[in-house]
């Protein structure tokens, strides 16, 4: 089979809807020898093989003082590997129909491959894959040039108002902890290339490594691919724990700007990734501010007095306490009020918790709306990381539907007591009167 008519399978196949979506979804796990923590869901729907590797080495584990470090190492680790150079490695992916991309959050970062899963282009795109993740050479011209454009990069953020919203925010939230750290010029000009190559060395290696599989092949199979992309990274050791989150107290924190629109931000660290309260948060968070235009928010904030054109709210489970936020862009004269308004609907909130009306509705909808998350291989994926990085049940997909429906408003109402302490509140406003 040509090349083009290999790439052509590929694009047709990679917009099918897969029918891996289906309820049901079996997810097998297990060790590899190398130490990687796999797990793995077979579906022979579409010929492709989606792969994840991440590992315990997000920005929460930048050194003091290297904040960005984490960033930087990832982006560099498909810019030069064994013997090919950022351009071979992309003409390599061209000729193989294949794609690679990447992520790092504050908890982890890592990679990610789809192929198709016949035999040659699928050997081919491992075999890149795998000198990417265990064999990046961090040349000294494109370390210098990726960390120059991060510098540049944080230099134009520091003129914006929501760039500086979101950093005055995360560092006000967690004040001294890893969560908190944000990059700055400072920071990132003092990371070395000695710097990247210890952090990788360190953080990239088996035992902090969860690989995700999801596609065309077999538990044999599954189990080579695993231990063939880890079998080359260093042993290393468990990721350490990070240090305890605090609460903050609550405070307003502004910050003065230009901009003709104020930017708010109001929250606190408030749930972790297997907190059993999360359904209950997530259900409550969807009447809250998570319901777009059905939310209490919305309807308080925009439809009622017009004051911003968006509002939300969300809850981000980390491994430790993520944020619980409330964000919303308004004219800086109208900050104050605004700023009332969300406060005034969020004790409301707290106080009464849902209506029936309104319980039934979030449950409808993130229940009926669950499929759709489900609908392609790649969403399959993002859950099936998740799952394997934070250990969640193996049956989270199945048991998700069934958590959700068994909410309470009475659940509702003790779970945003527990998490959401008025008392601990943050609120930071960039460019308000």
């Amino acid at each position: 089979m040509t090349y083009a008519m290999n790439r052509f399978l590929f694009t047709i196949l990679a917009v099918l809807a897969s029918s891996a979506a289906q309820a049901g979804v079996r997810i097998e796990h297990w060790t590899a020898p190398s130490g990687a923590r796999v797990y793995f869901v077979e579906t022979r729907a579409i010929p492709i093989i989606d792969v994840q590797v991440d590992f315990a080495a997000g920005s929460a584990f930048d050194p003091p003082g290297k904040s960005g470090i984490a960033g930087l190492t990832r982006g560099l680790l498909d810019a030069g590997a064994g013997a090919l150079d950022e351009e071979q490695i992309a003409a390599r992916l061209v000729d193989t129909g294949a794609r690679m991309g990447g992520s790092v959050e504050a908890d982890r970062a890592g990679m990610s491959l789809r192929t198709l899963s016949a035999r040659s282009e699928r050997e081919a795109a491992l075999e890149l894959f795998r000198t990417v993740l265990a064999q990046p050479r961090f040349p000294d011209a494109v370390f210098d040039r990726e960390k120059g454009r991060a510098i540049a990069g944080i230099r134009e953020a520091e003129t914006r108002p929501d760039a500086i919203a979101g950093k005055r925010f995360a560092a006000a939230l967690y004040p001294g902890h890893p969560y908190g750290r944000v990059s700055t010029v400072e920071s990132v000009s003092s990371i070395t290339r000695d710097d990247v190559t210890a952090f990788h060395r360190e953080r990239y290696s088996a035992a902090r490594a969860v690989v995700s599989i999801i596609g065309d092949l077999d538990r044999r199979e599954a189990e080579r691919i695993a231990q063939y992309l880890t079998e080359g990274l260093p042993a290393g050791k468990a990721a350490e724990e990070l240090p305890p989150v605090g609460l903050p107290r609550a405070e307003v924190l502004r910050v003065p700007h230009p901009a003709t629109q104020a930017q708010i931000h109001l929250g606190l660290p408030a749930v972790k990734r297997l907190d059993p309260d999360w359904y209950a948060l997530l259900v409550g968070n969807y009447v809250l501010g998570g319901g777009g235009f059905v939310s209490r928010l919305m309807k308080e904030v925009r439809e009622k007095r017009g004051y911003a054109y968006s509002v939300y709210s969300y809850f981000q489970p980390r491994r430790l306490e993520g944020p619980f936020e409330i964000g919303l862009q308004t004219k800086r004269d109208q900050a104050g009020a605004a700023l009332k308004v969300v406060e005034e609907t969020l004790a409301g909130f707290l106080a009464e918790g849902p209506t029936p009306e309104e319980l039934l509705a979030a449950k409808r909808n993130l229940v009926d709306g669950f499929a759709l998350r489900l609908d392609s291989n790649a969403k399959i994926l993002g859950y099936l990381s998740a799952i394997g990085f934070y250990g969640l049940p193996l049956t989270y997909l199945d048991d998700f539907p069934r958590n959700i429906e068994a909410v309470t408003a009475k659940d509702v109402r003790e779970a945003f007591a527990r998490h959401v302490k008025r008392e601990n509140l943050v609120t930071v406003i960039v460019a308000g009167d």
